[in-house]
């Protein structure tokens, strides 16, 4: 069963994986074409500027020519643009390209696009590679630049305008920035999922190892019990203990505390659990805080297997609390005392208030709690979980006690904290509200 359950989650964290990877190509893919279209159109605008520009040029160089002069257009065809004649005549009377007045036209046309201020302007033959001349505001282009299609002055291809967009990455910024943005978002969103999974995935081994441990704790602390139950009534059962009214009935004492336990043992859990989906209410009233003590100390005085030491300093007498409950809270609170101390133990227990509070606290000379262990002192199942830990100290569990505490401290509205030095003392301290008894 095990060995499924880890190949499950084998195969939800490959899952995962490919998953992330298949959000990631397919992003990859998104941002790759879209580049590729922004690309294409900035190439195509950068055309129609150079074509613009040359347009407006030619009509300042046609302008200075004197009046009446006349150029003829030549052969049309799908190679060669007609505006290529017009400035191949101007040229040839005597009226050569500006590249100063061209330069101040793209630069302007570049701005009202937006396509940035970083541009060159060539002249040069594309048949020999040939360079006539070049102007702009960058005129060494880089192999990242854009270069759109070049436009031909001379009939022949011999020489030709290009516009060279040299830094185009702001363009590209300014266009795909909601896109970027998006899969920003997305790819955080996606590794945010994996690790939320991943986390749960961890929770889910944690949570299956629990139950392992709580099975075994419970399953041998539970065997105890029924075992000692059923050979006292066996041997009840045949009559041997008839004439001997005294043990006998301390034969059924036995199993009825035993019974007993394992009956609070299983009303704990049913506690807990009702007190987890909040449909447990607590019937609280005025209680007078030293009877319930006295009660307790006789207790665990008259059951306790070892030396065990009770102080009282009770400066707060009453609390507004379910007695049912908060009794067991106490309860549980001082056998962990005795539990986890040595040959013999003393326990304070204590009680003050404030204008918000009840303050109770129970305090001993045990073994303590390590800094580590008080971060889940008060998980459910702790201590079924680090069974190896508790049993050392001689003591096992299911570790419902503080998860119980914990749970009835928080339905009456209040909260408890520990303080602990390992190998010195333990303290819980218990607070309830005040006002609710106010109103």
């Amino acid at each position: 069963m095990k060995h499924l359950k880890d190949k499950k989650l084998l195969y939800a964290g490959i899952f995962s994986f490919i998953g992330l990877l298949g959000a990631l190509f397919l992003q990859a893919i998104w941002i790759s074409n879209t580049f590729n279209i922004i690309h294409k159109s900035i190439q195509d605008e950068g055309y129609k500027i150079i074509q613009e520009a040359l347009m407006e040029e030619g009509q300042i160089r046609f302008s200075s020519t004197p009046e009446g002069t006349e150029i003829m257009s030549g052969s049309i065809n799908d190679t060669i643009p007609r505006m290529t004649y017009f400035y191949e005549k101007l040229s040839d009377i005597g009226y050569p390209i500006s590249l100063n007045n061209l330069d101040s036209i793209v630069s302007e046309l570049l701005l009202e696009k937006g396509l940035g201020s970083k541009y060159c302007i060539y002249i040069f033959n594309p048949k020999s590679g040939e360079i006539f001349s070049k102007i702009g505001t960058q005129k060494d282009p880089s192999l990242l630049s854009i270069r759109p299609r070049y436009f031909p002055i001379r009939s022949d291809y011999t020489q030709v305008v290009q516009l060279i967009i040299t830094s185009p990455f702001h363009v590209f910024i300014t266009r795909m920035g909601e896109l970027i943005l998006a899969t920003a978002i997305i790819l955080v969103f996606i590794i945010g999922c994996i690790i939320y999974q991943v986390k749960i995935i961890s929770q889910l081994n944690k949570i299956f190892k629990i139950r392992e441990d709580f099975s075994y704790a419970m399953i041998h602390d539970m065997k105890t019990p029924l075992s000692t139950i059923f050979m006292t009534l066996n041997f009840l059962h045949t009559g041997r203990l008839d004439d001997k009214p005294e043990k006998k009935e301390k034969y059924f004492q036995i199993a009825e505390s035993e019974a007993d336990h394992l009956l609070t043992l299983t009303n704990k859990v049913l506690t807990i659990s009702k007190l987890e989906q909040h449909k447990l209410e607590m019937h609280k009233e005025e209680l007078e805080l030293e009877p319930i003590i006295d009660k307790l100390i006789d207790k665990f005085t008259a059951k306790a297997e070892k030396p065990v030491y009770f102080i009282k300093d009770l400066q707060a007498e009453a609390i507004y609390a379910d007695e049912e409950f908060f009794e067991e809270v106490l309860s549980n609170l001082i056998d962990n005392a005795i539990k986890y101390s040595k040959e013999s133990v003393e326990i304070t227990l204590s009680s003050t208030s404030n204008e918000l509070y009840t303050i109770l606290k129970v305090h001993d000379n045990g073994f303590g709690i390590s800094d580590e262990d008080q971060k889940v002192i008060f998980n459910k199942y702790e201590r079924a979980a680090a069974g190896r830990r508790t049993r050392k100290k001689g003591s096992s569990g299911f570790g419902l006690g503080l998860n119980f505490v914990q749970q009835v401290v928080e339905a009456h509205g209040g909260k408890i904290i520990v303080n602990s030095i390992e190998g010195e003392f333990t303290e819980f301290v218990i607070y309830l509200p005040q006002i609710i008894q106010k109103l």
